[in-house]
C-alpha cells in the first residue's frame, strides 16, 4: 500500500496542530481558559452561549461562573480544533493498523501519537476542572509541542527514504538544540500559567534600581493543590519574579545553543537557508521578549511572542531534518 494518503493526512495534522497551539496561546492570553467552566461542553451545551435564553440558563445553573460569550467561544473553538486534530491522528493510527505487517512503516510512532492525543484530551479536561492549575496548564502545552514534533517526525518517516549525511556529533548538537528549546518553551508556559510575565519591569534586572527578592522554592513548587481558582495567579511577587528571571536566563542559553546549531548548519549547502531563517527568527523573538518587558506584556505582543516560539521550533526541526539527511525522491 502506498504511503501517500497517510502522508497527506499527516501534513494536514501538522498544520492543524500549529493552529491548535497558536489558538491555545490566544485563549490563554485572553484569560479564556475558564470561558467554559465545564467540559467537554460549555455551560451544559455543545456550543458557547448563543442566545439570551442560553445565557440566562447558564447564569442560573452555573452560579458564580462568569458568563462571557466571547471567552466561551474562544475556548470552544479551541476544543473543536483539538477534536479535529484528534480525528486526524486516529485516522493515522488506522492507516498504521492496516500496514502493521509492513516492516518499514512507522506503526509504533503512529500509535504513540494516538496515546499522546488521548492524554492531551485528559489534560484539556483537567485544565478546566482543576481551574487552571499551573502544573496542568504547563503539561498541556508540553503535550501540544510533543504532538507537533512527533507529527513532523512521522511525516519524515512516511516520505521517501532519507540517507544520513552528517557526522554524529553534529546530529547531537541539533538534538540538544531541540531539547533546550523545548525546556525554554515549557518555562514560558510556566511563566504564563503563573501570570509571572508582569513580575519584572526592567530588561536587565527585575526592577530598575532595586534589589528584588527571588523565591525560587515557591516559584517552582509543582503543587497539586486543587481547592482554588488559579486564574490571575496565586504566587507571591518574589516567586513570580524568580520564574520571570529564570525564563530570561533560559533565553540566553537558547540563544547560545541556536547560534551554535546555526553555525554548524551553515557548513552544509542543504541547511544554509533554514539556518539563516533561524537566525532571523531568533533575533525577532529576543526583540519581542524585550518589548514585552518594556510595554508590560500587551495582548498582541504576548501572542506574537508565543507564535515566535512555535516558529522557532518549526524552523529548528526543519534545520535538523535538512542537516541530518539528504532526501532522495522516488
Amino acid at each position: 500500500m502506498s504511503n501517500r494518503r497517510p502522508l497527506y493526512i499527516c501534513y494536514l495534522a501538522i498544520v492543524l496542530a500549529v493552529m491548535v497551539i497558536l489558538m491555545g496561546g490566544w485563549t490563554r492570553i485572553m484569560d479564556a481558559g475558564l470561558g467554559c467552566p465545564d467540559w467537554p461542553g460549555c455551560f451544559g451545551q455543545i456550543t458557547a452561549p448563543v442566545s439570551a435564553a442560553h445565557i440566562a440558563e447558564a447564569q442560573q445553573n452555573f452560579a458564580g461562573a462568569e458568563v462571557d460569550v466571547t471567552k466561551g467561544w474562544l475556548e470552544m473553538i479551541h476544543r473543536y480544533m483539538a477534536s479535529l486534530l484528534g480525528l486526524f491522528i486516529l485516522l493515522l493510527a488506522y492507516f498504521a493498523w492496516q500496514r502493521r505487517k509492513k516492516s518499514d512503516y512507522p506503526v509504533r510512532l503512529s500509535f504513540l501519537l494516538l496515546i499522546l492525543v488521548i492524554a492531551q484530551g485528559l489534560f484539556g479536561m483537567w485544565t478546566v476542572t482543576l481551574k487552571l492549575l499551573p502544573a496542568v496548564v504547563a503539561g498541556h502545552l508540553l503535550g501540544g509541542l510533543m504532538t507537533l514534533t512527533l507529527l513532523i517526525l512521522l511525516a519524515g518517516k512516511l516520505r521517501p527514504m532519507a540517507v544520513p549525511g552528517t557526522p554524529s556529533r553534529g546530529r547531537w548538537v541539533m538534538r540538544i538544540a531541540v531539547l533546550v528549546l523545548f525546556i525554554q518553551m515549557l518555562l514560558g508556559g510556566w511563566t504564563s500559567a503563573n501570570y509571572a510575565g508582569w513580575a519584572c519591569t526592567h530588561w536587565f534586572s527585575c526592577v530598575e534600581g532595586q534589589r528584588t527578592a527571588l523565591d525560587f522554592s515557591s516559584g517552582f513548587s509543582f503543587s497539586l493543590e486543587t481547592g482554588q481558582n488559579h486564574q490571575g495567579g496565586t504566587l507571591s511577587q518574589p516567586a513570580r519574579a524568580a520564574i520571570q528571571m529564570t525564563h530570561r536566563a533560559g533565553a540566553l542559553v537558547v540563544t547560545a545553543v541556536m547560534l551554535l546549531a546555526g553555525a554548524l548548519a551553515l557548513r552544509s549547502s542543504a541547511s544554509r537557508k533554514p539556518a539563516f531563517v533561524l537566525f532571523a527568527l531568533l533575533i525577532f523573538q529576543l526583540c519581542l521578549g524585550g518589548a514585552n518587558v518594556v510595554y508590560g506584556v500587551p495582548i498582541w505582543l504576548a501572542w506574537l511572542h508565543h507564535a515566535g516560539a512555535v516558529s522557532l521550533l518549526l524552523c529548528l526541526l526543519w534545520l535538523k531534518i535538512r542537516y541530518e539527511s539528504e532526501v532522495h525522491y522516488e
